[in-house]
């Protein structure tokens, strides 16, 4: 069993990091109304830029303060800025008395317009500034695969300059995995280590969906609160779209335990979920200027692209190949053939098609397989397992959600059900145990510490690679195995219920059905002439010639049944 726990991911869910309240001290911001700007929040420290205190701000007209220029900037871009999407940066220009060169970005969210500013460090250069198209360029020649994904984390060190970038890929139980990595010599490095859902738990991969690029400049920064706290609504103010949000404590001191000053991080989406992350760590503090971000932001967009066209290619092949095992099998039923008698035939199809190690039809009496597959008590609490989930593709990889035999001869763990009804009848595939000896980033377990309202997590603060051996569990069924199951499950439900028996067979079932309801009705009648002893002789005489003729009736049903099917009943 793995030593992640599920308790871990469900104490770090519970945290509203959206809602911090607060920004990180490199930037401003300022919330207005729209289109009066009428200014409904801003940054505690904005009296740094605008030499205006927040409390003479707040209610104020942002024409007060900034020049027209700016505002019709953002004005032009918030014609082309849907609500609820991530900040985009409209500007560079002067901002206040002193005339600092910002950065101006802006997005729509809960109906105001959040205005983000972010002054230019001193003697930044971008001129030798890697493009997007030159790091495209380097990796359009390649599939996506370990070459692949070095090159991706080379070109964004050489692009940001950070001590570690490494390439991270989550898996189907959400933990992560390093899968590329380039570094600076004399850091430790973390390529192979697996780390747990925790460490990023759903409403963070919620946010990176969000906000596809995420910076700390300064992992031991102060939170910058925003004043009021509160929406004009009554809500807290949704930081999710704002690239200045202040993160979870729990998360900068997971940094500062890893010995990280800064970090970056871009998103790689495949299929609207979130994939994996290019993850980037530096030891000492470090400002990533918007220009950079941008670029890295836009190779991000292709690295995704690049990733989900390759993912889909190979779904939409194995996709087409089972569309044409339906058309066979189609073709084989509309011939007369039952599902049953021809779907042994391409079982092995059907388990490679799904990766699968073992496949098993049941049908009713009728069972094929190829491969590994459970027997005996295994059989029953799969077809259990799969009666209780029939309607859908069912999986699990972990050997203990579906048998009980800790150690079966067959070595299975993974299984794939489309059970077509409640008796279990349908098809299963199967895949061995896969014994891992997994390296994690330090132990997976995280202690909790008590806060004034509850519990939070204490971040591990060893990194060091931590050993254990996991059993009981297969590779996993991937979402592309999912689309393939449940396309082909779609084809199998049609034909199991167009086929059905043929004109034979539904005969045989009808008199079989006779046969159970004739022999309850004389089960019936001699149990009554126990009662009746008040009948005279000519009376019981009658009754024992229609018993008689009963009897005699069912008999030759009997007897036209066995001479259809060998006797068997």
């Amino acid at each position: 069993m793995s030593a992640y726990t599920t308790t871990d991911a469900e104490v770090c869910a519970r945290e509203p990091i959206h809602l911090s309240g607060a920004i990180q001290p490199h930037g401003y911001l300022l919330s207005c109304s729209w289109p009066d700007w009428t200014v409904r929040h801003v940054s505690a420290n904005v009296a740094e830029l605008l030499d205006v205190s927040p409390r003479e701000l707040l209610g104020t007209s942002l024409r007060e303060h900034l020049d027209e220029g700016i505002l019709e900037a953002i004005a032009g871009a918030l014609r082309f800025i849907e609500p609820g999407l991530a900040a985009q940066r409209v500007a560079t220009a002067n901002i206040g008395g002193r005339g600092a060169l910002c950065d101006v970005s802006t997005h729509l969210h809960q109906g105001l317009v959040h205005i983000e500013i972010e002054p230019q460090s001193a003697g930044t250069d971008l001129g030798g500034m890697l493009s997007a198209n030159a790091m495209i360029g380097r990796l359009a020649a390649q599939d996506p695969g370990p070459t692949f994904f070095e090159q991706i984390t080379s070109l964004v060190r050489e692009l940001t300059g950070y001590d570690r970038v490494m390439l991270y890929r989550f898996r189907g139980d959400d933990a992560g995995e390093v899968l590329a990595e380039a570094h600076v010599d004399d850091v430790e490095p973390y390529l192979g280590l697996r780390y747990p859902a925790s460490d990023i738990p759903a409403q963070a991969r919620r946010l990176y969906l969000v906000n596809r690029l995420r910076v700390i400049p300064d992992a031991s920064y102060t939170p910058v609160p925003i004043q009021p706290a509160l929406h004009f609504g009554g809500a807290p103010l949704d930081l999710s779209h704002h690239a200045l949000r202040s993160v979870s404590p729990v998360h900068v001191e997971y940094l500062r335990n890893m010995g990280v000053g800064a970090s970056m991080s871009i998103s790689i989406v495949s299929g609207g979920r979130l994939w994996g992350l290019i993850a980037c760590h530096h030891r000492a503090p470090r400002l990533v200027p918007p220009g950079m971000r941008a670029t890295a932001d836009l190779f991000g967009m292709y690295v995704s692209m690049r990733i989900a066209g390759h993912e889909q290619a190979t779904t939409m092949a194995l996709f087409d190949q089972s569309q044409q095992l339906g058309d066979v099998l189609r073709e084989a039923t509309q011939k007369g053939h039952s599902l049953a008698d021809v779907l042994p035939t391409y079982l092995r199809v059907v388990a490679r098609l799904l990766g699968a190690d073992g496949a098993m039809m049941i049908l009713g009496a009728r069972q094929a397989s190829i491969g590994p597959v459970p027997a005996g008590e295994s059989l029953s609490e799969l077809c259990a397992w799969g009666a209780a989930r029939a309607g859908a593709v069912a999986v699990s990889h972990r050997r203990e959600e579906w048998r009980s035999d800790p150690q079966p001869a067959d070595g299975l763990a993974g299984v794939l059900s489309m059970a077509f009804g409640r008796d279990g009848d349908g098809l299963y595939c199967f895949r061995r145990e896969q014994v891992e000896d997994v390296v994690w980033a330090g132990k997976p377990h995280k202690a909790t510490v008590p806060t004034d309202d509850g519990t939070r997590i204490a971040p591990r603060h060893s990194f060091a690679a931590w050993r254990e051996t996991v059993r009981g569990q297969s590779v996993q069924w991937s979402d592309g195995d999912r689309r393939i199951a449940e396309r082909l499950y779609d084809i199998l439900i049609e034909l199991h219920r167009r086929s059905g028996p043929n004109a034979d067979e539904q005969q045989a079932l009808r008199q079989r059905q006779q046969v159970r309801d004739e022999s309850e009705r004389l089960t019936r009648l001699a149990a009554m002439l126990g009662d009746m002893q008040h009948l005279d002789d000519e009376q019981m005489r009658r009754l024992g010639d229609h018993i008689g003729e009963f009897e005699r009736h069912l008999h030759g049903i009997t007897q036209r049944d066995d001479a259809k099917d060998g006797g068997v009943i």
